[in-house]
């Protein structure tokens, strides 16, 4: 059954119209702060913002995001790009230009947990975070008539069984050049690989556990069992490697002995909506640069 809500714009969001974010990457150098700069000033950018890392200064991997503005960047974008592949391309490196004047769209999975996906709905609409949600997914009806209050359409995909193909082409039917991101905020599915060559860009899971620890099936339990004095939560880049993928955002809180595992449920609960909304605000302001299995988050 699919349920379809109609769509509220959120009014609170106000992205800046002359601003755009350039992120570059690659074998640390000479002169590649200076040579970025001088592309941007060439084309009369004013650099607003500048965050530079480097791992190792001396042969290391290089990141930069610069912030800056531009007049009509729309119609200033194609001469850029194409004096940053000259200037750029022949260093090794890579780049990626973003005009942040129009906010990612981002689908959201669920199943019935909703702690996660109404924390995530709630800031959408306040503003908090630069994106639109063109549709919440979920493999359960539990969360519908929550996510039509926000004006949100809700796409009911059941996903019984052992064999998930099925649910799993339906949801890429929804997302496929329609979405920028998809969050799986307590999605309670694993996804297969196919499905994350074909989606076409990021998934974002969040885990609620500190990870590495106590991964899988009744982690509270776990905790509890070990007697730990901090839970957690981690939000991570899926990849194929269950729970292993790129780490954005992590959290934790302090427990006692007195906490039984649903006062460990109810705390953890808080964590992982605050590490997950982080980890979703830092990837749609285009502050994080995935490295192989780790990231920078500026």
């Amino acid at each position: 059954m699919t349920i379809v809500a109609p769509r509220t714009p959120n009014l609170a969001l106000k992205l800046p119209a002359d601003e755009a974010a350039l992120l570059v990457q690659g074998e640390d150098g000479q002169g590649l702060v200076r040579a970025i700069s001088a592309v941007l000033a060439d084309h009369d950018a004013n650099i607003v913002a500048l965050d530079q890392y480097s791992d190792d200064p001396t042969g290391g991997h290089f990141f930069q995001r610069t912030i800056f503005t531009l007049d009509e960047p729309a119609a200033v974008f194609p001469a850029l790009e194409a004096e940053l592949a000259v200037a750029l391309d022949p260093l090794g490196l890579a780049w990626r230009l973003v005009d942040r004047g129009i906010p990612k769209r981002v689908a959201i999975l669920a199943s019935t947990s909703d702690h996660c996906l109404l924390d995530l709905l709630w800031r959408q609409r306040r503003g908090e975070i630069p994106m639109t949600v063109p549709m919440v997914i979920s493999n359960h009806g539990d969360v519908a008539e929550d996510v039509r209050s926000f004006g949100i359409p809700f796409f009911h995909v059941p996903s019984a069984g052992p064999d998930k193909s099925a649910a799993e082409e339906r949801i890429l039917e929804l997302v496929q050049g329609n979405v920028d991101l998809v969050v799986l905020a307590r999605y309670m599915q694993i996804i297969s690989a196919d499905f994350l060559h074909r989606v076409g860009v990021p998934v974002i899971n969040i885990h609620h556990s500190f990870l590495p620890a106590f991964i899988g099936a009744g982690p509270y339990r776990k905790a509890k069992e070990r007697g730990v004095k901090l839970i957690g939560a981690t939000a991570h880049y899926v990849t194929e490697e269950l729970d292993e993928g790129p780490i954005i955002e992590q959290d934790v809180a302090r427990v006692t002995h007195a906490d039984t595992a649903a006062d460990m449920q109810r705390k953890g609960a808080y964590v992982e909506r605050e590490v997950l909304s982080r980890a979703v605000l830092a990837h749609c302001e285009d502050r994080v640069m995935r490295n192989g299995r780790e990231t920078v988050v500026f």
